[in-house]
C-alpha cells in the first residue's frame, strides 16, 4: 500500500473595504464633511474632494492648517457618530448574500473608518461581522499604504498573493496593489486604474468572489482554510 503526499490547499481570503464597497455611505460622508466644513467657513465641495483622498488629519492639515487638528477631529467624530445612530444608509445589493456565504474566517474588513462605527452600521443593515477588522486605529499608515491590507492578511494567516481585495476607491486599490494582492473594483461606472477586474456593481461580482474564496479542495464545513488561529489578534 502506498500513500501520496497531500498538498495543502492554498489559503484564499477576501479583504473588503467598507464604505462605498459593502455599505452605501457616500451621502452620509458628504453630509458630515459639509457640516464640518460649514463650521470652519470652508467650501464643502473642496473639503470633500480633499477628504476623499486623505485621512482626516491630513485633510485638516491641508484645509485648516491654522486650527488644532485634535479639535477638528473631535468635531468630525461627533458628526460621524451621530450619523451611525440616526443616518439613513443601506448595504449594497448582494452584500448580505455574499458575506453570509463566505467561509467563516475567510474574510476581513479593512477600513479607514473606526471599528465601532462599522459595527454600528453592520448591526443596522443586518450584515455579519468577521473575525478580523483592521480599522483606522489599528495602523499608523492608512490607505494608500499597503500596511492595512498586509495586517489583515497576517491576522488571517494568509499570504498576500492569496488574498483578494474588493475596493471602490483609488487609494484602496493602490493599497491592495502595493500589498501584492489581487484587486477587483466594484460600484464604479469605470474601472479604477490598476484593478485586475472591474464590476459595475457588487452584485455582479458576487459569484466570482465566492468562487475565489472556495478553491477546489477547500472544506465545505467547519474550519475553513483561512480561519485564523486561536491566537490571531483582531484589530481594535
Amino acid at each position: 500500500m502506498t500513500s501520496e503526499m497531500v498538498q495543502p490547499v492554498p489559503r484564499k481570503c477576501v479583504l473588503f473595504d467598507v464604505d462605498g464597497t459593502l455599505i452605501d455611505a457616500v451621502d452620509n460622508q458628504r453630509r458630515a464633511w459639509a457640516t464640518w466644513a460649514g463650521r470652519y467657513g470652508l467650501d464643502a465641495a473642496e473639503v470633500y474632494r480633499v477628504a476623499l483622498r486623505t485621512r482626516p488629519l491630513e485633510t485638516f492639515a491641508r484645509v485648516v492648517p491654522d486650527q488644532d487638528p485634535r479639535e477638528c477631529l473631535a468635531a468630525l467624530h461627533k458628526l460621524e457618530d451621530e450619523d451611525v445612530r440616526s443616518g439613513v444608509y443601506a448595504a449594497f445589493d448582494g452584500a448580505p448574500e455574499l458575506l453570509g456565504a463566505l467561509p467563516s474566517g475567510a474574510w476581513a474588513l479593512v477600513t479607514s473608518n473606526y471599528e465601532h462605527r462599522v459595527r454600528g452600521r453592520f448591526a443596522r443593515t443586518g450584515l455579519p461581522v468577521p473575525h478580523v477588522i483592521v480599522d483606522a486605529a489599528a495602523v499608523e499608515e492608512g490607505k494608500p499604504s499597503p500596511v492595512p491590507y498586509l495586517l489583515a492578511a497576517e491576522q488571517l494567516g494568509a499570504r498576500p498573493e492569496d488574498c483578494l481585495v474588493i475596493e471602490d476607491a483609488p487609494s484602496g486599490v493602490e493599497a491592495g496593489l502595493r500589498a501584492g494582492m489581487t484587486v477587483w473594483g466594484v460600484n464604479t461606472a469605470a474601472a479604477v486604474t490598476g484593478v485586475h477586474r472591474h464590476f459595475a456593481s457588487l452584485r455582479e461580482a458576487v459569484p466570482d468572489i465566492l468562487a475565489f474564496a472556495r478553491p477546489e479542495g477547500a472544506t465545505e464545513a467547519g474550519r475553513s482554510p483561512c480561519e485564523p488561529s486561536p491566537c490571531a489578534k483582531v484589530a481594535r
